[in-house]
């Protein structure tokens, strides 16, 4: 909540601290977000193996975040969900399987994304 009387900069700050316990929150306490996690540091050890260019970089990481993001954002629909209606509701269940969609979304998309950089420099790999 808002502290009227904080200053811009402390307002800024107050919003930082905020936001790092929800990171720290998620990635303490979400399975999806800690597999997510594992798959990213998989990738990177992936890019830095087979020396992937820039873009491909800017791709890899701009799709992780990508991920993330939606994992975060269907946890907080979920978390929402479950605290305004606690018992199973076909209506809850319905709005919790649409914001499920979202990471699967993104992960499909991180998935043609990493076929698109790896399975090349993988066939050449093979290839020697």
């Amino acid at each position: 909540m808002k502290n009227p009387n904080d200053s811009f900069l402390r307002g800024r700050i107050r919003s930082f601290k905020f936001a790092f316990k929800g990171l720290w929150l998620l990635v303490t306490t979400e399975d999806s977000i800690k597999v997510q996690i594992f798959i990213t540091f998989i990738a990177t050890i992936m890019g830095f193996y087979f020396k992937i260019s820039n873009i491909e970089w800017m791709f890899q990481i701009l799709i992780i975040g990508f991920v993330l993001v939606a994992e975060a954002l269907n946890t907080s629909v979920e978390k929402m969900a479950d605290f305004i209606h606690p018992d199973y509701h076909k209506k809850i269940g319905f709005i919790k399987d649409i914001a499920a969609g979202a990471p699967t979304f993104a992960a499909i998309t991180s998935l043609i994304i990493a076929g698109f950089i790896y399975v090349p420099k993988i066939a050449l790999f093979l290839e020697k």
